[in-house]
C-alpha cells in the first residue's frame, strides 16, 4: 500500500468507541473506503454516515461482536465481497476490568480473554488470510501499556493484552514475507468510555485524549510502505512506565 490512505480499504473494529470515534473522521478525510464494526447498530450507522459526509470514498457499518468467530468471519467476508481486498485492519474493540486478583471471577477472566484476546486474534487471523493472498496489508493491534508493563489490579486484563503481543509477533514473523505488516500500540491511559465502568480512582483529566491517540494512528498509516513501525509507545507525561 502506498503512503496515502486515499482509496485504501480500512476495516475498523470497536469503531464507535473513544479512539474509534476520533479516528474515523481522520480516515474519512484521507479518502479511505471505511468498513466500521461495533456491537451497537445505531451509533455505527451514524458514524458511517458521518464518514461519508467527511469525504470517505465509501462508508459501511456492520454490526459485529468480535468474540463470536462466525460474526468476525461474516464481517471479513462482507468486506471482501464489497471491496475485494483489505488494506488495513485496526483492532480497537476492547474492554477492561481492574480488581485484585483474588476477586477476579471466572466470568471476569472469560470476558477479558474473549474481547481483548480472542476478538483480536480472530480478526487478525481472518484479515491476514486475505492480506497474504494479496501480498500486502497492515494490521494494527492495541495491547496498551498494560500489554507491556504489568500493574497491580490488572491480572486478567494483562493476561489478555500480553497474549495480544504474543500472537501479533508470531503472526508478523510468519507473514512478513507476504508483505503483511503488524504494528502494536502501547498507549498509556486514554480518557475514553473504557474507564466508565471501572471503580478504580483515576485522574482522567491527565490522560491522553482520544484525538491524540487517533492522530498517532493516522501518522503511522501514512508512513511509506517500506517503513515498518513494529511498536509505538505513547503515554501521558503524568504517568509513565519506563
Amino acid at each position: 500500500m502506498s503512503s496515502s490512505l486515499s482509496q485504501a480499504v480500512v476495516l475498523v473494529t470497536g469503531a464507535t468507541g473513544g479512539i474509534g470515534s476520533a479516528l474515523v473522521p481522520l480516515l474519512a478525510q484521507a479518502g479511505a473506503h471505511l468498513v466500521l464494526a461495533a456491537r451497537r447498530e445505531d451509533p455505527l450507522s451514524t458514524l458511517a454516515e458521518k464518514a461519508v459526509s467527511l469525504g470517505a470514498a465509501s462508508g459501511l457499518g456492520i454490526p459485529a461482536d468480535v468474540t463470536d468467530y462466525s460474526q468476525v468471519e461474516a464481517l471479513v467476508n462482507q468486506t471482501l465481497q464489497r471491496h475485494g481486498r483489505i488494506d488495513v485492519l485496526i483492532n480497537l474493540a476492547g474492554a477492561g476490568i481492574l480488581k485484585p486478583a483474588p476477586q477476579i471471577t471466572p466470568a471476569d477472566l472469560e470476558q477479558m480473554l474473549a474481547v481483548n484476546l480472542k476478538g483480536s486474534f480472530y480478526t487478525s487471523q481472518l484479515a491476514a488470510n486475505a492480506m497474504r493472498e494479496q501480498k500486502s496489508g497492515h494490521i494494527l493491534n492495541f495491547p496498551g501499556i498494560l500489554g507491556r508493563h504489568p500493574m497491580a489490579m490488572a491480572a486478567a486484563y494483562c493476561a489478555a493484552k500480553f497474549g495480544v503481543v504474543g500472537f501479533s509477533k508470531c503472526m508478523a514473523d510468519e507473514l512478513k514475507r507476504f508483505g503483511v505488516r503488524f504494528t502494536l500500540f502501547y498507549f498509556g491511559g486514554i480518557d475514553s468510555p473504557f474507564w466508565d465502568p471501572i471503580s478504580l480512582k483515576v485522574q482522567r483529566d491527565k490522560m491522553l485524549s482520544p484525538a491524540t491517540a487517533a492522530e498517532a494512528i493516522r501518522f503511522i498509516l501514512t508512513l511509506p510502505a517500506n517503513a515498518v513501525p513494529n511498536e509505538v509507545v505513547l503515554q501521558p507525561e503524568s504517568h509513565q512506565f519506563l
